[in-house]
């Protein structure tokens, strides 16, 4: 079971479901919202538990971002034409037993980094 919360603990979440996709994402939204990179994996939505008001933003045609209206945690992304939501890694609580698997979005990956760990790197 991977649980996991907010920064104010006003949105939990939960899944048995195993995770997919772990990466992390360097596209200009997801920087611009995290600060940073944001890493992340997805499970079937059906198989994800969120207790709280998630404040959901419709950050393009494509897709909607979820986070706390209270803290501002940038918690979840799920596409308008997926049946699957992805969840902030950092935002789990304790370890989550999970390896990095790739980069995303590297087409719009910050001039101020380098990225040295062997993985896959998909633009």
């Amino acid at each position: 079971m991977i649980k996991g919360s907010c920064l104010c603990g006003a949105i939990t979440f939960s899944t048995d479901a195993t995770p997919e996709g772990v990466s992390m994402c360097h596209c200009s939204q997801c920087r611009k919202q995290s600060g940073g990179i944001w890493s992340s994996a997805f499970v079937p939505e059906t198989a994800l538990t969120i207790t709280g008001e998630v404040s959901w933003y419709a950050a393009s045609d494509a897709a909607k971002r979820g986070s706390c209206p209270t803290c501002g945690s940038f918690l979840f992304w799920k596409a308008h034409d997926e049946d699957t939501i992805s969840f902030a890694l950092g935002a789990v609580d304790g370890p989550t037993g999970l390896t990095l698997e790739k980069h995303i979005f590297m087409a719009d990956k910050g001039d101020y980094y380098d990225i040295a760990d062997g993985l896959p790197q998909k633009d």
